[in-house]
């Protein structure tokens, strides 16, 4: 699977200081400091619908600590799945009469529309479930093999019991994990199961419903957290840098693909530093394709927003924090880009050094975009109150939005 072109990102001169990001696993915020290559997973798109904005704002997140990274000399290897075989996106196909590769194919392919507009950078491998079930199945046939895996009428079980660092990514309660478990995607209800919190590793064929063929596991398809695991494992290897992707996340998917990364390997951490980005909600509740309370990216591109204001949209928030979509918010976005862009039009200005070193900071600082954002408008504020000598100015404010915040001015 192919992913999408990337933007250039521009030279800046000087050196980029280290992320302080908040991590999830230990509730507090760490300092990463990975080799010359820095290893990201973020786990992507089920292609059953078009890219919301809390997509977008996930994504952005990430894209924003590549960028990070690479202003530190560092180079990147960045590693994003897609679950083009789940539950959803065979629930979605069933409903609207529609061969279900196609409906993936045709959402995979807008998400990648998206994504280029936004000038997210691209992983350098996007993989999809599919692809990977040939890896998947050894994964689970060791699992069992192991006792970290069980047989319940044909589907094969993960045991949570396996891994003695279970619930150290998630940090959360028994009863809270229950409660998410059922909410998202899990069945502590079933019968059978050694624990209630038990994930499914590999589903035995359903009728109507595709399979493949599961070696000593029979015929079926991957569960969802597993998927992820023989990606990230294939790619990055254990003990990779970040483990990204919404707060909705943490528990069950990253909690159980930790799991079952340690379970396989007898090593600990699945991944060094778990970051999270937030909700972003409409009408009062977060985003989600089962509410059907969305604003699409694709459609506020087709009723000519410029992706740019889209994007400082996003910026506008800290990536932790959950937050509502108003137009108010993007009609924002959409005069600042303006006056930035009139800002950085003109031959001369201020000096901008401190500006860039303003948004390094703020972005080492936990990404906090918020004060990026107020450091170049204290910049354009000043260029369009008495301007500058600095026929340089410009130009290096222009680059370092380019480079560091990922837009085009």
């Amino acid at each position: 699977m192919h992913a999408w072109p990337a933007s250039e990102v521009p030279a800046l001169p000087g050196q980029g200081r280290d992320l302080r990001i908040h991590d999830t696993a230990t509730g507090g915020r760490v300092t990463l400091t990975p080799g010359p290559v820095a290893r990201l997973y973020v786990c992507g798109i089920t292609p059953y619908d078009a890219t919301h904005l809390g997509h977008a704002a996930t994504y952005n997140a990430f894209d924003l600590v590549q960028r990070v990274w690479l202003d530190t000399k560092r180079q990147v290897h960045y590693i994003q799945n897609v679950t083009d075989i789940d539950d959803p996106l065979l629930e979605r196909a069933a409903a609207t009469g529609e061969d279900w590769q196609t409906l993936a194919e045709r959402e995979t392919s807008l998400f990648r529309e998206d994504m280029t507009a936004l000038r997210m950078l691209p992983p350098e491998h996007f993989v999809g479930a599919v692809e990977t079930i040939p890896r998947i199945v050894p994964l689970v046939e060791r699992l069992r093999e192991a006792g970290a895996a069980y047989d319940l009428d044909g589907d094969v079980y993960f045991s949570v019991e396996a891994d003695p660092h279970f619930g150290e990514v998630s940090r959360l309660d028994v009863e809270t994990m229950r409660l998410l478990s059922a909410e998202r995607g899990g069945d502590p209800e079933r019968s059978g199961k050694k624990n209630p919190l038990d994930p499914m590793l590999w589903m035995a064929a359903r009728e109507g419903e595709p399979s493949w063929d599961g070696g000593s596991l029979g015929r079926g398809r991957p569960g969802w957290h597993i998927e992820c695991v023989a990606i990230a494992l294939d790619h990055l290897g254990m003990g990779f840098d970040v483990q990204g992707g919404g707060s909705d996340l943490a528990f069950p998917h990253h909690e159980m693909g930790a799991s079952h990364a340690q379970a396989l390997t007898g090593e600990h951490p699945f991944a060094r530093t778990y970051v999270h980005a937030g909700m972003v909600a409409l009408d009062g509740a977060k985003m989600s394709k089962s509410k059907g309370n969305l604003v699409f990216v694709s459609g506020l591109r087709h009723d000519g927003v410029d992706p740019a204001a889209i994007r400082l949209t996003l910026l506008a928030h800290h990536y932790r924090s959950d937050w509502e979509y108003t137009p108010a918010v993007l009609a924002a976005a959409e005069e600042r880009l303006a006056r930035w862009r009139g800002a950085v039009s003109r031959p001369d200005g201020p000096p901008a050094g401190e500006v860039v070193d303003e948004i390094r900071a703020a972005l080492a600082d936990d990404l906090d975009t918020p004060t990026a954002l107020d450091a170049v408008d204290r910049w354009a504020a000043a260029q369009a109150g008495r301007g500058g000598t600095d026929t340089g100015a410009p130009g290096v404010v222009s680059r370092a939005v380019d480079a560091l915040l990922g837009l085009a001015l």
